[in-house]
């Protein structure tokens, strides 16, 4: 079984408008646990915006900075464990379908350690 990771910024979803947020949380929420009933379903969530990233670096400093290419990382993800990339690909529509939005797949590389 593969891990993947199912993405989204947070600007994907900025078309919404307001007061169709309560049905986007609930047909993402009734994904997720379709997700859990079918035994997929690794862990998820979404990026906490209001607190700051920082930095631990190779020596256990920690600095408020971050690595250039992840200044913008929010939004939400999913990880899911499916047999296949069809499998995975047919969860990443079902997330795209419930948030209103494109999502992102990324396959895990097979760590037997995990």
């Amino acid at each position: 079984m593969t891990k993947y990771l199912i993405s989204f910024p947070s600007s994907a979803m900025d078309h919404i408008a307001d007061e169709d947020f309560p049905a986007v949380v609930a047909a993402s929420h009734a994904v997720v646990q379709e997700a859990k009933d079918a035994g997929v379903w690794i862990f998820g969530g979404g990026i906490n915006e209001h607190v700051p990233s920082v930095m631990v670096g190779g020596d256990g400093t920690v600095t408020s900075d971050t690595y250039p290419q992840t200044r913008e990382f929010d939004g939400g993800f999913t990880v899911l464990e499916v047999p296949t990339k069809e499998e995975a690909l047919v969860w990443a529509a079902k997330i795209a379908v419930s948030c209103r939005c494109a999502q992102e797949l990324r396959e895990f590389q097979y760590n037997p350690e995990s």
